[in-house]
């Protein structure tokens, strides 16, 4: 006679749930459900994620900030910034870019790089907080060192345009380099314009279509009317695949 397995949800570690939540949708709400209510922090952002994002199961933002904010109390990490995320956006929740900052400090100080970057972004943009430059590139580039590539591609900028630091554009191209080789769309577009810059259109053209694979549709726009002031007439041209 074949013994029954009984499933024991807190015998789950961080490892096995992200393996699930890449798996089929309606096994992973399944599962990370059960370990969620189990009162696993883990399962509780993961589920929490299924839910706003409707994988599996009908999106339910109202209960996904809950169970964000749940882990986030435990002291999941990457939970304190997705609450943030969540005040930002008005996920679940009534938008409140002040409340978004301060959970993005509290992920930023306890070594989150995306806690870095959001708190970061949120400094340099004045939003929810007094707008403070200097404390912004300290941010980024707390996350730069971690191998943040968004964050890299904004120490960049501060390079590039020469804010808080001497301009310093071999700096600011190295930047874009990296984030660029991170997959950033933003650094892949800063990398390319750098390269033809420099004389090195047909380098930068493969960076022009990365960028063009991931970037957002916002973003895409913005990319698409710089192409098309250039005065380089390789970079005209690729605009048109924008």
């Amino acid at each position: 006679m074949t013994a029954k397995i009984v499933f024991n949800p807190l015998a789950l570690t961080s490892a096995e749930m992200r393996a699930v939540m890449a798996g089929p949708p309606g096994p992973a709400a399944t599962l990370l459900r059960a370990a969620a209510h189990a009162g696993l922090p883990e399962a509780q952002a993961l589920y929490g994620q299924i839910l706003l994002d409707g994988r599996g199961v009908d999106a339910a933002p109202i209960e996904a900030f809950r169970w964000f904010q749940q882990a986030a109390e435990a002291g999941h990490v990457m939970a304190i910034n997705i609450v943030g995320r969540c005040f930002e956006n008005g996920w679940g929740v009534d938008a409140d870019r002040a409340a978004a900052t301060r959970w993005y400090k509290v992920a930023a100080e306890r070594g989150l790089d995306w806690g870095m970057y959001n708190y970061a972004s949120a400094l340099g943009l004045g939003a929810g907080v007094p707008k403070d430059e200097p404390a912004a590139l300290q941010w980024f580039e707390k996350a730069a060192a971690l191998g943040h590539a968004k964050s890299i591609n904004f120490v960049g900028g501060f390079f590039e345009e020469g804010r808080c630091v001497p301009a310093d554009a071999s700096r600011a191209a190295e930047c874009y380099r990296r984030a660029a080789e991170g997959g950033d769309f933003r650094g892949q577009f800063n990398h390319a314009r750098m390269l033809a810059q420099a004389d090195r259109v047909a380098e930068a053209l493969p960076w022009l279509a990365k960028c063009n694979e991931t970037c957002t549709p916002a973003f895409r726009a913005k990319a698409k009317a710089n192409l098309e002031a250039s005065p380089i007439a390789a970079l005209r041209a690729a605009a048109a695949s924008f």
